[in-house]
């Protein structure tokens, strides 16, 4: 008798599991990896006191029905006295399992928390290849794909309100 009791309380959690949204980092892979020092050897020869600008970008696709495909692209600049001393542009890609997920959710997950697991490897990526090219280290401080994701969703929302508002007034007749 206590083993039905088992078997169908385990029945019930199985089928519990399988309601709950499911979600998995299935692969991380470099997609794209570039390094240039355009003004090696010359820049070893200033004084390091570079100014670095990053530029930082994240894409989606779907691979499956239950599978996305994440791009976090990474471009960074270091400049010394307005000479380049280095570019690193790379492509931090993931495949992740998303299944379940009620639909508001999925794209916060695709556009702010996946990157956020992406970003520690290609600031890993980064440092190694700055110092492959004979550079001092670069230590890149965390990013907030939220705050970065809710301005992105904000500034949708004001483009398509103007766009709204634009072909409202286009339609007026006088």
């Amino acid at each position: 008798m206590a083993e039905n009791d088992q078997q169908a309380a385990g029945g019930s959690n199985e089928n519990a599991n399988q309601n709950q949204p499911q979600f998995a980092l299935q692969r991380i892979y470099v997609k794209d990896l570039s390094f240039e020092s355009p003004n090696a050897p010359d820049v070893f020869q200033q004084q390091w006191k570079p100014s670095v600008n990053m530029d930082l970008n994240t894409s989606h696709k779907k691979v499956s029905d239950t599978q996305y495909e994440v791009v976090l692209s990474i471009t960074i600049t270091a400049k010394v006295e307005d000479k380049v001393a280095y570019l690193v542009e790379i492509q931090q890609a993931g495949v992740f399992l998303l299944n379940g997920f009620p639909e508001q959710q999925v794209p916060p997950m695709l556009g702010a928390y996946c990157p956020n697991l992406l970003f520690p490897y290609a600031r890993e990526t980064i440092d190694n290849v700055v110092n492959k090219g004979s550079f001092p280290a670069l230590m890149l401080a965390p990013v907030n794909f939220d705050a970065i994701f809710a301005q992105a969703v904000k500034r949708k929302q004001e483009e398509q309100k103007q766009q709204g508002e634009a072909s409202a007034e286009g339609q007026q007749t006088h």
